[in-house]
């Protein structure tokens, strides 16, 4: 249940010498024991407190070392002053973080240019090649030439999208103008020499986005109250915006209206300003037309040859990007390894920033006790590179400490996932028993009496292999799915498990041993052959359920009665260990009032009328009784003080008086004693402090000169203890009982499963198989695709997710209500390998 090591800790001292102070009193001081505590698999690590201090000139380096070897988590000193020593530094690698966002923008629009990730151990080794001065340097430079790139691209690009959507223009023009002719020009008066004919047509011509192309026309229609004439039509060549890079689709406008100059035309060319349409000439004449489409066409031939040219400068210029660079030529592509170094310096520098200022860098640490040998000589090794010569020591806390310490559960690859699941609900507070231990194998169990099933257990047993064999490729592309492989792993063969002990193959039985019925008549009516009065005869079935019972009358009746009484028995004893783990957890804290007056009245209710269900459960299993009783009628007569006229042997019920006497008598127990305890340990508490006087009163000026390391306890209040004693009871009375009954979703889901299942086989499968010859030979294809794809969608989709919900709702309700608080801080250490793997996988 955990380590009973209780460190005797000193009094703060109030006031920390300076840094050259403290690095004189460490070295000439003799080395203080360390202490190795035996923590246990239940409970989080033992955590430590101190002082790190610094060399300013090479605070850098260090940090560096730490976060490469070690797990320590940093304070922030400077919380309350919001000074940021090194804010100079952080607000440069800012700007290199802009910059490489630009470029991988940018090279991301080149085809062709993959830029190499997720090679985290090969720039781990290399990445003390990089400086901070030159990749700034080089990245300041790489952006003014890609700047310059992108301006001249965007300049080519509007140049050759104008050269296209003139060109449309032009071609619409002439499909409007027809053929050359005598009488064809526009310029030429409609009524010839009618003094009128000076009257002639004017006309306006561009391109509008197809998505404007309504509103522009009911602009145009109501700015020249109908007295002009719009033509659209659609071109065919799509249209790349350069600012953006996305595609428009565009379509050629030409407006005709009376008078070739006027207030109707000023009117319409506002309109055209306000859509910000690009407008171009509209030929006068089929010659004048034919003429622009041949010099536009050359232009845009030259425009398409700039861009190339431009497209081959800047794959040259990005080959050198998406390179591995020279100081590391098996890693990543160079300018990734620029983007992972500075997102480890911005992390370096945010930690100094939580530094103290002075002759040396101070700041307060967090640490396992364990590892703090490791860290003095992970400290060791990086000042043999220390040029000052001054080096950086660790100076442990061993005082009362400020905060509450930080909660590190050290995990491996398989208890990641479910230790997620556990911190999801809550953060274990510091040294609580921890449900993931029991949960790696629970949560998988109960869930497979839920999925319980051979075939679907099988499939989804095979996705975890799968998973796990593909490990390294989904580590970085799908991170969800690989920190989830081994839970899907453990769910598939625990269903695959509890398929073999129900006998269930996608609704089959499966003939593993010779059945322990026969039916000796022939008529259907099946007799057990083994020993069912337990007197020294043949055995049952050797595993499971018999394969008999698939397709009997009764086998719906029976197996939800044995299921059910499963789904009690499973949950109650599950209850019971999580009480275990409250007694635990009392122990552990030396918590005598909450062991005497909460934990054992808890476990003997629980266990008085709960843990008696279950023994009249499994001894109704194991021993034949001629008139057996009805339990849920026993468990009425016992709570309601009736006589159970069916004993499970004799005595039974006057045991069954005594259980339900001691259950009620629990009550009081959990309700009235503890508040009344703890009024009396504070007044103790206050009769100290004023036969202390004085001294104490030294003592809090003492701690409040050197910070403190708390505040003054909270204020007691007997009426408020006593209602939340109240609250806790009747929660727990109560909460027993629902939880008792929630268990039965086990047995719910798993009905609903099998039944699901069943259906979905009689549905497809077996209506296929009963169709004639050659139907059924044909058939049975399409009836195999239809319940293969149902099982696909239904049971190993929405069923899994249900199943795993509800499970993950008995763990965090049912399970963990009766021993975890939660509430905790996770110990959250500086980690260069944690961030540059996630930042790979984003």
């Amino acid at each position: 249940l955990g380590s009973r090591f209780r460190q005797q800790r000193r009094p703060l001292v109030p006031c920390a010498p300076r840094a050259p102070e403290l690095l004189a009193a460490h070295r000439s001081r003799p080395p203080c024991p360390v202490y190795e505590p035996a923590m246990g698999l239940l409970r989080s690590e033992t955590m430590k407190y101190g002082m790190l201090v610094l060399p300013v000139q090479e605070a850098r380096r260090y940090i560096d070392r730490l976060g490469k070897d070690t797990s320590v988590q940093f304070e922030d000193m400077n919380a309350r002053e919001m000074r940021r020593p090194y804010r100079k530094h952080t607000q440069r690698l800012d700007e290199c973080e802009r910059i490489l966002r630009f470029m991988f923008d940018e090279i991301s629009k080149i085809d062709d240019c993959e830029i190499q990730k997720n090679k985290v151990d090969e720039f781990l080794e290399a990445d003390g090649s990089y400086k901070l001065e030159t990749v700034e340097a080089e990245l300041q430079q790489m952006y003014k030439q890609f700047l310059k790139f992108k301006e001249n691209n965007v300049t080519l690009m509007t140049e050759r999208n104008q050269a296209v959507e003139e060109s449309q223009v032009v071609a619409a023009a002439m499909k409007i103008l027809g053929a050359p002719s005598a009488q064809s020009d526009l310029t030429t008066p409609m009524l010839g020499d009618d003094p009128l004919g000076e009257r002639r047509l004017g006309y306006i011509a561009g391109v509008v986005p197809k998505v404007d192309e309504d509103r522009f026309a009911r602009a145009v229609w109501r700015a020249s109250r109908g007295n002009t004439f719009a033509q659209f039509s659609p071109i065919e060549e799509s249209v790349i915006d350069p600012k953006t890079g996305a595609t428009v689709d565009k379509s050629v406008f030409v407006i005709y209206f009376q008078g070739a100059v006027g207030s109707m035309k000023d009117k319409i060319m506002k309109v055209c300003t306000a859509f910000g349409v690009n407008m171009y000439q509209w030929p006068a004449s089929p010659e004048q037309a034919m003429q622009t489409d041949t010099k536009l066409r050359q232009l845009l031939r030259e425009k398409e040859k700039a861009l190339k040219a431009y497209q081959d400068l800047m794959r040259t210029e990005a080959a050198d990007l998406i390179a591995p660079s020279s100081v590391n030529r098996t890693g990543n592509s160079k300018i990734e390894d620029w983007r992972l170094f500075c997102l480890k310096e911005k992390a370096i520098y945010s930690v100094l920033n939580y530094c103290e200022e002075g002759m040396a860098l101070r700041v307060n640490v967090w640490y396992p006790a364990n590892d703090e040998p490791k860290i003095q000589a992970a400290l060791k090794r990086a000042q043999e590179g220390d040029l000052s010569g001054q080096g950086a020591f660790l100076n442990p806390d061993n005082g009362k400490w400020r905060t509450t310490p930080p909660t590190y559960i050290r995990t491996n690859e398989y208890t990641e996932a479910f230790q997620e699941v556990v911190d999801t609900y809550g953060i274990p507070r510091y040294q609580e028993a921890n449900p993931a231990l029991l949960a790696v194998v629970t949560f998988p169990f109960i869930f497979g009496m839920m999925y319980g099933d051979v075939g679907h257990g099988s499939l989804l047993l095979l996705s975890g292999i799968w998973l796990v064999r593909n490990a390294d490729s989904l580590r970085h592309s799908q991170p969800v799915l690989f920190s989830a492989r081994y839970l899907v792993l453990s769910l598939g063969f625990f269903a695959t498990f509890a398929g073999f002990l129900y006998n269930d193959f996608f609704s089959v039985g499966l003939q593993l041993f010779d059945s322990g019925f026969e039916d000796k008549n022939g008529n259907g009516e099946f007799t057990p052959t083994y020993d069912i009065t337990n007197s020294g005869g043949p055995g049952p079935y050797p595993f499971g359920l018999d394969w008999a019972w698939v397709g009997a009358s009764n086998e719906l009746l029976f197996v939800n009665s044995l299921k059910m009484k499963l789904s009690v028995l499973f949950g109650v004893l599950q209850m019971i260990v999580g009480l275990l783990l409250r007694w635990g957890n009392a122990i552990y804290e030396r918590n005598v009032t909450d062991f005497i007056f909460e934990c054992i009245p808890m476990m003997v209710f629980m266990l008085c009328f709960f843990g008696w269900m279950d023994v009249m459960i499994l001894y109704k299993w194991t021993h034949p009784i001629d008139n057996a009783p009805n339990i849920i009628n026993s468990l009425i007569c016992m709570a309601m003080g009736q006589q159970d006229e069916f004993p499970l042997w004799d005595g039974s019920v006057e045991l069954a008086k005594t259980l339900m006497m001691y259950t009620v008598l629990s009550v009081p127990i959990m309700l009235f004693p503890k508040p009344f305890v703890l009024l009396y340990q504070h007044k103790q508490a206050e009769k100290a402090k004023a036969a202390a006087g004085h001294h104490l009163m030294a003592d809090e000026e003492q701690a409040g000169s050197g910070g403190g390391h708390g505040g003054h306890g909270e204020e007691f209040e007997f009426g408020e203890i006593f209602i939340h004693q109240i609250i806790e009871t009747i929660e727990y009375v109560l909460g027993t009982v629902s939880h008792t009954a929630s268990y039965l979703r086990i047995w719910a889901l798993s009905l609903a499963h099998q039944q699901l299942s069943l259906v979905f086989f009689q549905k497809t499968l077996t209506m296929g198989l009963e169709m004639s010859f050659p139907a059924n030979g044909i058939m049975l294809y399409f009836m195999f695709a239809a319940w293969f794809g149902i099982t696909l969608g239904v049971l190993l989709g929405m069923d899994v997710l249900e199943c795993f919900l509800h499970t993950l709702r008995l763990h965090w309700v049912e399970f963990q209500s009766k021993f975890y608080k939660a509430g905790g801080e996770k110990f959250a250490p500086f980690d260069v390998r944690k961030l540059i793997e996630q930042s790979s996988a984003e």
